[in-house]
């Protein structure tokens, strides 16, 4: 079907959640009852396929979903023929090399002729190439952490969120091999309909995304203040600015990025700012 988007995503787990609250987000209302492997938008010409993460690449390749939602380590291991069209900005990790706590590690040499357990093998392999070391690598799929401590090998390579699951298996972290965050990937055979209808789900998707990073502000200040306070307040192109009735006092309006907020509010409020109020923004078009 030209008219519609078939869109792949986890079918269980964080990355899935936070896939569907994006869609969600981005004012598209489905039925994902439990144990459902696929539901239709009910106001957006979409269907939503819930897959494992491994076969979403191999789906989107065939033309089988036209987009998916998936990790940028698991599309990257996959080697698929696919577009990753935009970075989503959650389910963040990263693929790292872990080895003994009690081993003297000075550097990516000293796994030269070692054995590292990993289900990353092509990602892992690439790594140790570019940096000179041949090393024996032993694919297994799930419990890397414990290959060390069983003689199964001297080193693993896992995806790591905080690094608890290394450390309560023996392990410390020495590097890192590749940086994740979830992407969406499409088909490269995608009609004009399907191109369309793709191009209007990113400019959802990039809105909900730049509202997240910024936050509405709202104040009172000193007529005599509005010059200093609009200085750490650029806003999308400048502050409102709105007298008040009490006479000499104003009203200014503006948008804040969150990154710039804590080290610009005390500025702010010393400039002579009053009644601050941060407010989040559901949606942002730029």
């Amino acid at each position: 079907m030209n008219n519609i988007l078939r869109i792949a995503i986890q079918k269980s787990g964080r990355l899935s959640e936070d896939s569907l609250k994006l869609i969600k987000e981005c004012g598209i209302r489905f039925d994902n009852g439990a144990g459902k492997l696929k539901t239709s938008a009910t106001n957006f010409p979409a269907e939503i396929l819930f897959l494992r993460d491994d076969d979403i690449p191999g789906y989107v390749e065939d033309g089988v979903a036209h987009l998916g939602i998936v990790g940028e380590n698991v599309s990257e291991e996959s080697d698929r023929d696919v577009n990753t069209v935009h970075k989503l900005g959650f389910s963040k990790c990263r693929l790292s090399i872990g080895v003994l706590r009690e081993h003297d590690y000075s550097g990516v040499q000293d796994l030269e002729g070692k054995s590292i357990a990993t289900s990353y093998p092509k990602l892992l392999g690439k790594y140790l190439s570019e940096n000179n070391v041949t090393a024996q690598i032993h694919e297994i799929s799930g419990s890397v952490e414990i290959a060390p401590s069983i003689g199964l090998a001297d080193a693993v390579c896992d995806i790591v969120s905080s690094g608890s699951t290394l450390l309560s298996n023996g392990l410390k972290e020495v590097e890192t091999i590749f940086k994740s965050e979830a992407v969406m990937i499409a088909s490269k055979h995608l009609t004009a309909e399907q191109q369309q209808l793709l191009d209007q789900l990113l400019f959802r998707i990039k809105s909900v995304q730049v509202a997240k990073n910024n936050k509405y502000i709202l104040l009172n200040c000193p007529t005599n203040a509005v010059d200093e306070i609009t200085k750490y307040l650029p806003g999308m192109k400048a502050p409102t600015v709105m007298p008040l009735a009490t006479e000499g006092w104003c009203s200014i309006h503006s948008v804040i990025n969150e990154n710039d907020f804590w080290e610009n509010i005390e500025k702010i409020r010393l400039a002579g700012a009053e009644g601050i109020l941060v407010i989040p923004i559901e949606k942002m078009i730029l």
